[in-house]
């Protein structure tokens, strides 16, 4: 058992519907990636984590597996694919490790699609582009065409883009 002693449901608002987004492109950043096993036991994937982090759907989370590590070369190559989209999206191009993409804002293309194990909707990741690229999909919100907050093109690490205020869009 745990101790709520001092817990009131009046005072804190119920979690949203689970419900995936609506399918459009999202100003995300990553805010968590670990690499984990593979459920088979042949390789290992890393496990992104993207926020949104402005529009209607600010706060909601999508995730991203990138098979790096499969003995099947085809999915390799479609996961070292999307890691060069993400990395130039966000204009990291030799990342060392995983943390060096956090907090870093780029524009995710989503999708919903149904689930084959349980024909529920949910939320597929199709895309990645930088947020200063050139012009928004046709439908996008206006957030998309927000200019740029620093100098586009000018390389940026995690720690750049957090400063010593840590980043805007954060919770406090």
């Amino acid at each position: 058992m745990a101790d709520l002693r001092g817990f009131n449901a009046n005072t804190v608002e119920p979690t949203d519907s689970f419900d995936p987004i609506p399918a459009g492109e999202y100003l995300c950043v990553i805010t968590a990636s670990e690499e984990k096993p593979t459920k088979a036991g042949t390789g290992s994937y890393l496990q992104l984590e993207f926020e949104v982090i402005d529009g209607p759907y600010k706060g909601r989370k999508l995730w991203e597996r990138l098979n790096l590590n499969n003995p099947n070369e085809t999915t390799v190559k479609i996961a070292r694919a999307s890691l060069s989209a993400i990395c130039r999206s966000i204009n990291v191009m030799e990342p060392n490790d995983s943390c060096e993409m956090h907090d870093l804002p780029l524009l995710v293309k989503v999708r919903t699609e149904k689930r084959s194990d349980t024909d529920e909707l949910s939320n597929v990741i199709k895309g990645y582009r930088s947020r200063t690229a050139a012009q928004p999909l046709a439908g996008a919100s206006p957030l998309m065409s927000n200019p740029p907050t620093s100098t586009p093109g000018a390389p940026r690490s995690g720690a750049q883009a957090q400063g010593s205020g840590g980043a805007p869009w954060k919770r406090n």
